[in-house]
């Protein structure tokens, strides 16, 4: 019966070196090229040992025709056993003859160690039956010993709770389930628990070269520590979900913003909020589809964390966010919003039912906290309004600040005003100072006397028309106002005709307040002097006048210069000018007394309909957005070391973000599929580089002490993983295994010993057998030898047009041997003299 053969030609050129990646047969026989002669059949291996040595024969014969000196192999027996036999033509005088076996059970004692092993190959050369512990073999070798750190996964590993320490069956599931993550202390830990994308290490141990000449030696070898080993290589176990495409069962950040996109793409099947949580009124499938909420009791967590647990920091910071996080129109991390948003995340696995359950408790709270006077947690309650983030945060920094003010009114205190410090010096000059021009300083100099909001004299300005130092008066801060009430506003001027001179139409309130006051600081002021302390650039002084001059004394005074000589600019001059206008209708009020500019009950209670009536797709808009910055800026909290590319690709992430974003909230609507569609590789991108970062904390943790070995097998992994994401030059191949290492010098090797603490007694009783070379009493799970039998030859060695007569040693028996306890494979090598 004629089968179909398939040819298949290596071709690789690297010899049998175990700092290499080598394939099977390379390793085994310690050839370069090789060709293997295999049928095209379910098996793949020729079962039948005569067709397969007759197979065998005719490839040497083709061969030696045409001068080829590579090896042929052919598999036989069942292929579990990994079982060849081959042949290779050595020149006109040598052929060497390889076969290959496995034990699959049941291994002999005897071979499980050096000893066994040592006596096995000498067997091959040696015809005798001696004892071989008495005789003496010169025999060359090479050890390869892999140890794997323990996992643990095991039961084994936990460490049991002492019962009789429990104070009470309370914490039963607390101590049951007690077991230290290797993240609590990561900036992610408070949402969910990562996998450890490194599940442990292997270490390869290499002796590169040793004699032995007797059995004896072997079994003292069997004894040594692999610290004497001549070479350490270490590489990381990685996770298979490190390069396995997202399919759901990974939960981090990236999975949990999927799942608020969809909600995001559901908010427009309803007009309010509401609509969401009777889901039994709705007639959208999807919507009862997604109508999972928690318990009442998981809610009442959530809200006590975002209102009642807040811990003592600076409302609205900043620190920890990357420099790129103001480009994402979100929320700080800390603010109230962000931290609302980032619980939404794991809420009821983030349905548009339980976010809506969610934001109609969380308005109630805050409502609760206006009505009650409350301060309003993670939020500042001073300050400018910052633009640049969402809306939502804006009306809840517009609402604490409103708070803050009726509280202090409730407390009677003047708030809302603009008090600088003043010096000592300025402290004394707070009364009235009048000059004349010949004896300079009335008797009154030096006293205070009550003006009505004055913080202090003005530098050495004096006033025009009164023998006076001018005040600088208390002012009322500047009225805060959201995006949506500039808007407004601007629609306003458009509406009116009049947007050019509107930016004054703006200001007509803040500055008439500013007048009242500086009338009420100086009485006997003009507009002029007003001008000169309110906008100096329209007021144009004469060279000779003496200015700058931030503090006087008694002594000085005399020196200055009145009646200050200037001249209103050409734009304070005009006829009809609105700000005189303004100033002769201003009356002389302090700020304590003038009518707020911010009235922080109307404005509070704008706030509040604001979030009341806020719809759906609107809050979903804000929410994606700032869960999006505020995932990213907590995983940017993570703790990873000098790595170079992490930087770059957080850096590359925030840049992606910003420019996916911006588009979101520009549509009045989410119908467009494109925005969706966008968002959804968004979420995937972010995957990636979260995947990144767990993988950099993970190394950066395991080596503190050597962290250029975390930076290179970082790297490793990096290079590996990086085609997976998309952002490669070439496909990524997701079947191949991550097989770099990297070598472990010397002085970090006390360190890796510390991967491998000594077993515990349950682990050490179910070791059956060991074979020796225990790290820190760790057996090695796999372990390779290489003997070789070296022989004087002379004569024409190589096939070849003109023969040269040379003299070498030559491998005349090789035998490579692999495995464990539990299974052993052969293969042997042969020399022989045709």
């Amino acid at each position: 019966m004629v089968q179909r053969i398939c040819w298949l030609l290596i071709g690789l050129g690297k010899g049998a070196d175990w700092d290499q990646t080598l394939h099977d047969l390379q390793l085994c026989f310690g050839v370069k090229e090789f060709l293997v002669i295999a049928p095209q059949s379910a098996s793949g291996v020729v079962l039948d040992a005569p067709e397969a040595s007759k197979l065998l024969s005719a490839v040497a014969i083709a061969l030696s025709n045409c001068s080829c000196l590579w090896p042929a192999f052919v598999p036989v027996h069942d292929p579990s056993r990994k079982a060849y036999i081959g042949i290779q033509n050595m020149g006109t005088v040598f052929t060497r003859r390889f076969e290959a076996d496995c034990i699959g059970s049941q291994v002999p004692i005897k071979l499980m160690h050096l000893e066994g092993l040592y006596e096995l190959f000498v067997s091959k050369f040696a015809y005798t039956a001696v004892d071989w512990s008495m005789h003496h073999f010169e025999v060359h070798f090479k050890l390869k010993l892999t140890y794997r750190t323990p996992t643990y996964d095991d039961e084994d590993e936990l460490q049991e709770p002492n019962i009789d320490d429990r104070g009470s069956s309370e914490n039963i599931e607390t101590d049951t389930h007690g077991k230290t993550q290797w993240d609590d202390d990561c900036p992610w830990s408070k949402w969910y628990s990562a996998e450890d994308l490194v599940k442990g290490f292997q270490l390869l141990a290499i002796w590169s070269e040793i004699t032995a000449e007797s059995s004896l030696d072997m079994a003292e070898l069997e004894n040594a520590s692999p610290l004497e080993a001549d070479k350490w290589f270490l590489y990381p176990c990685l996770s298979e979900n490190l390069s396995a495409i997202s399919d759901g069962r990974t939960i981090g950040f990236a999975s949990q913003l999927h799942l608020l996109v969809k909600a995001l793409e559901m908010a427009s099947e309803a007009k309010f909020i509401e609509d969401f949580v009777s889901v039994e009124n709705s007639g959208s499938e999807n919507l009862k589809s997604s109508a999972v909420v928690p318990p009442p009791t998981v809610l009442d967590r959530v809200l006590k964390d975002l209102f009642h647990e807040v811990t003592e920091t600076q409302p609205g910071s900043s620190l920890g966010e990357h420099k790129n996080s103001r480009s994402i129109k979100g929320a700080p991390l800390e603010s109230l919003f962000a931290q609302f948003c980032l619980h939404a995340l794991w809420f009821g696995n983030c349905s548009i039912r339980a976010i809506a359950v969610l934001w109609i408790e969380f308005v109630r709270e805050v409502r609760w906290c206006w009505e009650e006077s409350q301060p309003l947690p993670r939020m500042p309650t001073n300050g400018t309004i910052d633009l640049s983030t969402c809306l939502i945060n804006q009306k809840l920094h517009m609402l604490a600040v409103c708070i803050d003010k009726k509280r202090r009114e409730v407390k009677g205190q003047n708030f809302g005003t603009n008090d600088p410090l003043t010096s000592p010096a300025q402290e004394d000059l707070q009364g009235p100072m009048e000059f004349s021009a010949s004896h300079g300083v009335s008797e009154g100099f030096g006293r205070k006397h009550d003006r009505n909001g004055s913080s202090g004299v003005a530098g050495s300005m004096m006033l025009l028309k009164a023998h006076k130092i001018m005040h600088a008066p208390i002012t009322q801060d500047p009225p805060l106002m959201t995006e949506d009430m500039h808007e407004e506003r601007l629609r306003a001027a458009v509406a009116l005709g009049d947007s050019f001179s509107f930016s004054g139409q703006l200001e007509r309130d803040i500055l008439a307040s500013d007048m009242s006051a500086f009338k009420a600081a100086n009485p006997e002021a003009v507009f002029e002097d007003f001008i000169r302390w309110h906008s100096p650039k329209d007021w144009e002084n004469d060279d000779s006048e003496q200015t700058g001059v931030s503090q006087i004394n008694a002594t000085e005074v005399s020196e200055i210069k009145w009646p200050p000589s200037g001249r209103l600019s050409e734009r304070m001059s005009d006829y009809g000018n609105s700000w005189r206008k303004i100033w002769n209708e201003a009356l002389p009020l302090p700020a304590s007394q003038q009518k707020p500019l911010l009235d922080p009950n109307r404005e509070g209670e704008k706030v509040l309909h604001y979030l009341e009536t806020l719809k759906p797709y609107q809050l979903l808009e804000q929410m994606v957005c700032t869960a999006f910055r505020a995932a990213a800026d907590t995983l940017y909290q993570t703790s990873f070391g000098n790595l170079k590319q992490m930087t770059t690709k957080i850096g590359q992430l925030y840049v992606t973000m910003a420019s996916t974003l911006k588009y979101l909230q520009s549509h009045s609507t989410i119908s467009d599929s494109d925005v969706i569609e966008d968002l959804r590789r968004l979420c995937t991108t972010f995957g990636h580089i979260e995947k990144l970062i767990l993988l950099a904390a993970s190394l950066h943790r395991k080596f503190l002490q050597s962290p250029h070995l975390a930076e290179a097998i970082f790297s490793d992994c990096y290079d590996y993983y990086l085609p997976n994401m998309g952002t490669g030059s070439a496909k990524g191949d997701t079947k191949k295994e991550f097989d770099k290492r990297q070598q472990v010098s010397l002085r970090d090797r006390n360190l890796i010993i510390g991967m491998f603490p000594p077993p515990t007694a349950n682990q050490s009783w179910r070791k059956v057998l060991s074979m020796g070379n225990l790290l820190n009493g760790h057996e090695p799970i796999f372990r390779e030898i290489i003997f070789s039998k070296r022989d004087h030859v002379s004569g024409s060695y190589y096939s070849a047009p003109t023969p040269n007569l040379f003299q070498q040693d030559i491998e005349t028996y090789r035998m490579y041997v692999c495995g464990t306890s539990n299974d052993l494979r052969v293969a042997l090598a042969v020399t022989s003299f045709d």
